[in-house]
């Protein structure tokens, strides 16, 4: 805990920015080197905490990732977004899309490349992450900002739930539940469709970005099928690199403290982005 606090002193030096109207469920960290050239385009990383889309913060996960890229040049943030039950889905994916929009925006001021932004998360972040990458510009995540640019050009979901509907086969039995009661608040008897609009697997397209997918063997909360399944859609459909790493003997939530498994997954996130921002700028120059 004490190394965790310690790294995001370091790096954390705009901290509570607001994005939208929600007060501090609508706040981001963004986090740099301090010599980071203000003037520069570093490449960005965008964080989305999990917590089952009903607790979490910016502040509490990623570290090894997030220290890792900001000590390489990058800038990360890290948002906050309004959670369950107070709120209701789409909700939560809205104020994503809202503060992509912002960092597209405003990242420039701080540095950053507006051009390069790379989508992180874990559990219901990996979910929401996803989510966005495969929905840009999606007109229902974007009530009253349909013409913000939400593009991103990378996407790294870790043990994400990418298909809302496979109630029996491929969720934890508590799962359901709470995406009934609490989450989307509609009974799929009644109204499938929320469920098949917030499943990833169901935005894929052939122009999805480069995706790299993170799961562990042995997650209990999210069950290994529903990543597998996931990547098979994507590499059937998308034109873009789709990386799939499926960790033996892990559980769920295993990047959050700084284990070796975190540091070296931390480490393989990086050179997979590292190749995609060095393809995209090489593009760019042709």
């Amino acid at each position: 805990l004490l190394r965790m606090m310690r790294i995001y002193r370091d790096y954390a030096h705009d901290s509570n920015i607001s994005y939208g109207e929600y007060g501090s469920a609508n706040f981001l960290d963004i986090w740099r080197r301090p010599d980071l050239d203000p003037t520069g385009k570093a490449p960005v990383l965008f964080q989305i905490p999990g917590g089952a889309w009903t607790t979490g913060n910016k502040r509490g996960q990623a570290h090894p990732l997030m220290s890792h890229l900001a000590e390489l040049g990058w800038i990360c943030v890290s948002i906050n977004y309004r959670h369950s039950p107070r709120n209701t889905w789409p909700d939560h994916i809205v104020d994503v899309k809202r503060a992509l929009a912002w960092v597209k925006t405003h990242i420039a001021e701080y540095g950053g490349d507006p051009e390069f932004i790379a989508i992180t998360g874990g559990s219901a972040g990996g979910h929401l992450s996803s989510l966005a990458a495969l929905t840009p510009n999606f007109a229902e995540f974007q009530p009253g900002f349909e013409d913000a640019d939400t593009r991103v050009q990378a996407a790294v979901p870790f043990y994400g739930i990418y298909d809302f509907t496979r109630f029996n086969d491929a969720m934890h039995p508590m799962m359901p539940a709470l995406l009934v009661k609490s989450v989307v608040k509609q009974r799929p008897s009644t109204n499938m469709q929320p469920f098949i609009t917030a499943s990833p697997v169901n935005h894929v397209s052939a122009d999805a970005p480069p995706f790299f997918v993170l799961h562990g063997r042995n997650d209990s909360l999210v069950p290994v099928e529903q990543a597998r399944a996931f990547v098979a859609r994507l590499r059937q459909v998308s034109t873009q690199p789709v990386v799939y790493a499926e960790l033996p003997f892990t559980q769920h939530a295993f990047d959050i403290f700084g284990s070796a498994r975190a540091v070296h997954t931390a480490v393989a996130v990086e050179q997979f982005l590292a190749e995609v921002y060095a393809a995209r700028r090489q593009a760019n120059v042709a």
